[in-house]
């Protein structure tokens, strides 16, 4: 059985008895000729009866309850050469009908029959009236609702209208049927197109012009699709490819439009351009409302509040509308801000986005993880965030399109760390703070915020107090406001203090504000006059409290969980959580979510400083070494649940905290993947001795991040940086550990020479040191490298001393993965029984471990082997059991890379358009390995297509797949030479 992809067409709708409005007559009913001819009651699938009376039954459900004379179902039935006892036959199939689906249902009147059914019992009108609707809605404007509405439509076919129903009147309407499906994919793969949809569409159309090499409107569509991913080469060669098809098949030229698209190509009309730039398909976008709680006692500053509110009013017209707010640190940017945002809600009805870029940290938020996370709230899937920043960029200004969504970036860093954080379009807008004036950022309305007046600072002050105690100590209220230098934040912490104090009076807080040698020299400073005001909160906190606001501060990461908080203060959960909560009340600390903490990027920077005089070295360096422990020892507990057997948990650490218990693998993966971005700065943030050893340990446990997608830059980073300093160190056991994680990093990426590096370094320190684990480990990794390399002997002894080093540690796990890069050595050595034994008993080692997670790269390294042994059906089915592991286990690199192999598989076998199909799809996602791989996969897309009678768009891809194979040294770039020369490099 093939269970192979077909074109992006939704799983069938089966009617359910739920959509019954009553039971025992017609409504309860439910018919299907958009596949099999089938009929259900309640649910409950009923026996139409013999091919001859699934006709009669077909016939009669197409006429739409009109009555169908006997004649009529003859000739539908037969035709011409109908049966001696053709009309008692048809009154047998009728009777029979009536008893399965009630006298009621099926009538007898004016010598014929008629059915009498409500319309939406019928799958095929059902999609007509979904068709119906989409056309609609798409003249209104709404294409994703148009888009929602034709895939429901395409989802009720079910394989080949009325399948297996004799008779001309079925085979015509099957004639029928298709090309109106084929009608409204096309319509579908248009819409694709008009929101930006164009990268994904290709895979799809590939295969339908090669199912379909005459139809030109899929050729139309599959040339504006290969020109807005920038392939415009190839889309010039699909309309080579369709003009000679044509000449020869019917001796016609193109159809006016297709020609003029050609002309259109190239002189790269500016109308071809994509609706905004996009390299995955928009996801169902949902309606993020992430503003933070507007202050309920906003004060003063009524003329910005008109005039940033006209501006994000005003942001309808034909200009995105960006506006800057500047000023000093506690000056009430944030706040201003956010009251605005919250003002201008309805004119964005599609959603607001926020984000702290924490601009004044030592570590500003990079835009790559902003972006994701901003995809992730309009809706975007973890697996379908890009890597690079400029792809994020591209897909989150694509997903905005055509909404009206209001961004608030607070706290940037500078313009180029905004840029790409920017909508793109008219209808979106975007409001951002910052400490500096954004004069470098083009188009943007500059606003310059003061401090307040003081009348506003004092209004602000009796909003919180209360007009009672105010009116009573007025003077002292103006001593106050004037200490805190008429900053807001220096005022609502003040103010908040005394609220929160029933039993002082204004004049007490006014004493404690009058003493400058805590006071006024900081607030009188530029940047230290926020932290004066943050002085006022923390002098009045109890010790527990101070200790944990300047201890949490020393983390980095953009947030922290509760449990992980714990660690760090080394207390139970629930204290812990008490402390947070009460600081939380000060406003020193936001709570981001339940169970989740962050600091403003000031007051992390206050706490830090107030660290570093009231805690020493020793306390600082002990609680950060609590919190790598606490990652450490939870994701041990990750790649046990994983890797069960896998002796690594054995070789990392040893640590003190237990971690968090999980209940199953999605749950641990939850906490990895959630937790990746703190748990690499934790790593990143280590520098020497214990801490260290714990960094390199993390990452070498956590490789996986390496290889998602999303984490990868993230994961690099931190790998470096423990790299360097271990070795700075002098620190050779932690050094090769985080070599070996450098040797992932460059693995995955394809920079094969640095990798090799890497590992060899790695075993050499291991060597040194006596650590057997890296040791094996590295030479598994150079035996991949070597392989990757062409370089079979080399990588088959590599492989069969990681065989023996893993089979010395008793990690039979490894020893499995050895197996399975043995075997792929044995392939490129020619010997293919030994490759299919040796993958074959990988296999076998990760069923019996339960190790679902490797188990894909076993059935991977197995596909690979039947694939080259010609073994296509057995290839297919190990690499698609592989495709559906990587995608459960979020291994996004590893996706791509599994198609590529599919595409293989089928080209072996001679399924062509299927090959071509999963080539794209590879190249949609992305592979292991860069762009050797990428080359790799561009060679077996031009041999389909070469093979499809696409000769110009096979020497585009291969002309592409030349140049990346020979700018990476890769042999075979001589591959692309040899296929190139009979298609000529014109």
């Amino acid at each position: 059985m093939d269970r192979d992809r077909g074109p992006r067409v939704p799983e069938q709708r089966v009617p359910a008895p739920s959509e019954s409005r009553e039971t025992g007559g017609a409504v309860d009913l439910r018919f299907s000729v958009l596949g099999p001819v089938r009929a259900w009651r309640a649910g409950d699938a009923l026996e139409p009866g013999s091919p001859q009376q699934r006709a009669l039954l077909a016939a009669l459900l197409l006429r739409d309850g009109r009555t169908a004379t006997s004649r009529e179902l003859i000739d539908a039935i037969w035709g011409e050469e109908p049966p001696l006892q053709a009309l008692a036959t048809i009154r047998t199939y009728a009777s029979r009908l009536r008893k399965i689906l009630s006298a009621t249902t099926l009538i007898s009147e004016a010598g014929g029959y008629a059915l009498r059914i409500e319309r939406d019992a019928l799958d095929l009108f059902v999609a007509q009236e979904l068709a119906g609707a989409a056309e609609k809605v798409r003249a209104a404007g709404d294409l994703n609702q148009a888009r929602l509405l034709v895939n429901k439509s395409l989802g009720l076919w079910d394989g080949e209208p009325l399948a297996n129903v004799p008779g001309p009147y079925a085979q015509a309407q099957r004639t029928r049927l298709e090309e109106w499906r084929l009608q409204l994919v096309e319509t579908r793969l248009d819409l694709d197109l008009e929101v930006g949809a164009h990268a994904e569409a290709i895979s799809e159309l590939t295969a339908l012009t090669a199912a379909h090499p005459l139809r030109e409107r899929l050729r139309e569509l599959l040339m504006v699709s290969l020109y807005r991913s920038g392939r415009q080469a190839e889309a010039l060669a699909v309309y080579a490819d369709t003009r000679r098809l044509l000449a020869e098949e019917l001796g016609v030229d193109p159809n006016p439009e297709l020609s003029q698209l050609q002309e259109r190509i190239l002189r790269a009309d500016a109308t071809l351009a994509p609706p905004a730039e996009q390299h995955s398909a928009p996801p169902p976008v949902s309606c993020p409302a992430q503003l933070p709680a507007t202050v309920p006692d906003f004060t003063g500053r009524a003329a910005f509040v008109r005039e940033l509110g006209g501006r994000l009013a005003s942001s309808d017209g034909a200009v995105m509308a960006v506006s800057a707010l500047a000023g000093i640190g506690g000056v009430g940017k944030t706040t201003l801000a956010v009251h605005v945002a919250h003002e201008a809600r309805p004119h964005f009805p599609d959603g607001q986005l926020y984000v702290d870029l924490q601009g004044t940290s030592a570590r500003a938020a990079e835009p790559e993880a902003v972006l994701g996370a901003f995809l992730r709230a309009l809706g975007t899937p973890d697996d379908a965030i890009p890597d690079t920043l400029a792809e994020r960029a591209a897909l989150y200004r694509s997903t905005l399109a055509g909404r009206r969504v209001l961004v608030l970036l607070d706290n940037a860093r500078d313009a180029a760390q905004i840029r790409p954080l920017l909508p793109g379009t008219a209808g979106c807008a975007a409001l951002l703070t910052s400490r500096v004036r954004m004069v470098d950022l083009a188009g943007a309305h500059l606003v310059d915020l003061d401090v307040m007046s003081p009348e506003e600072s004092l209004q602000l002050f009796t909003r919180i107090v209360g007009q009672e105690r105010v009116s009573a100590e007025r003077q002292s209220v103006l001593d106050v406001v004037a200490a805190c230098g008429f900053l807001p934040l220096a005022i609502r912490i003040a103010a908040s203090r005394l609220a929160a104090r029933r039993t002082w009076t204004v004049s007490v807080l006014a004493e404690k504000l009058a003493d400058e040698r805590r006071r006024l020299d900081e607030l009188q400073a530029g940047d230290l006059a926020v932290k004066a005001t943050f002085e006022l909160g923390y002098g009045q906190m109890e010790p527990g409290q101070r200790h944990a606001f300047r201890t949490l501060g020393l983390v980095d990461g953009p947030d922290i969980s509760l449990t992980a908080a714990a660690a760090v203060l080394g207390l139970p959960t629930q204290d812990t959580e008490d402390l947070l909560e009460s600081l939380v009340d000060t406003s020193l600390l936001e709570s981001a979510a339940p169970g989740r903490y962050r600091y403003h990027d000031l007051v992390r920077l206050y706490a830090r400083a107030c660290a570093e005089r009231d805690e020493g070295p020793e306390e600082a360096e002990a609680a950060l070494k609590r919190l790598l422990d606490f990652y450490l020892s939870t994701s041990v507990r990750v790649y046990a649940i994983e890797r069960p057997g896998d002796r690594l948990v054995h070789h990392v650490g040893p640590t003190v905290h237990q971690g968090i218990p999980f209940a199953d693998q999605r749950q641990a993966q939850d906490w990895l993947y959630a937790e990746a971005n703190n748990l690499l700065a934790s790593a990143r943030q280590a520098t020497q001795g214990r801490r260290l050893q714990l960094a390199a340990d993390l990452l070498w446990i956590t490789q996986d991040l390496s290889e998602s997608g999303a984490n990868a830059k993230l994961y690099e980073i931190a790998a470096l940086a423990v790299r360097d300093a271990a070795h700075e160190a002098g620190d050779l056991r932690t050094e090769g550990r985080a070599r070996v994680a450098m040797t992932n990093v460059h693995l995955v990426t394809g920079r094969y020479d640095q990798a090799d590096d890497e590992a060899r370094l790695a075993a050499d320190l291991a060597r040194t040191v006596g650590d057997p684990a890296p040791l094996y480990w590295s030479d598994n990794d150079r035996g991949i490298i070597a392989l990757n390399e062409a370089r079979y002997e080399a990588a088959a002894e590599f492989s069969r001393r990681a065989l023996e080093g893993a089979r010395r540690d008793g990690s039979t796990p490894t020893e499995a993965s050895a197996l399975c890069n043995l075997s792929r050595t044995q392939v490129g050595l020619g010997r293919l029984d030994e490759a299919i034994e040796t993958a074959e008993q990988g296999v076998e080692v990760y069923l019996k471990l339960g190790n679902a997670f490797r188990l894909a790269n076993a059935r991977y390294a197995l596909g690979i082997a039947l694939t080259q042994a010609g073994r296509h059906t057995d290839a297919l089915e190990q690499l698609l059991e592989a495709l559906e592991l990587f995608e459960v286990n979020r291994q996004r690199l590893w996706e791509g890379t599994t198609h590529f192999r599919i595409a293989q598989a089928h080209l072996e076998a001679g399924r062509l358009a299927r090959a071509a199909q999963h080539c794209e799809q590879a190249l949609a996602i992305g592979c292991i390995g860069g762009d050797r791989i990428r080359g790799m996969v561009l060679i077996t897309l031009g041999r389909a297509l070469s093979g499809l009678g696409q000769p110009d768009r096979a020497r585009a891809c291969l002309l592409e797949a030349k140049s990346l194979l020979e700018s990476c040294g890769a042999p075979q770039a001589e591959e692309a030479r040899m296929l190139l020369a009979p298609l000529g490099t014109g």
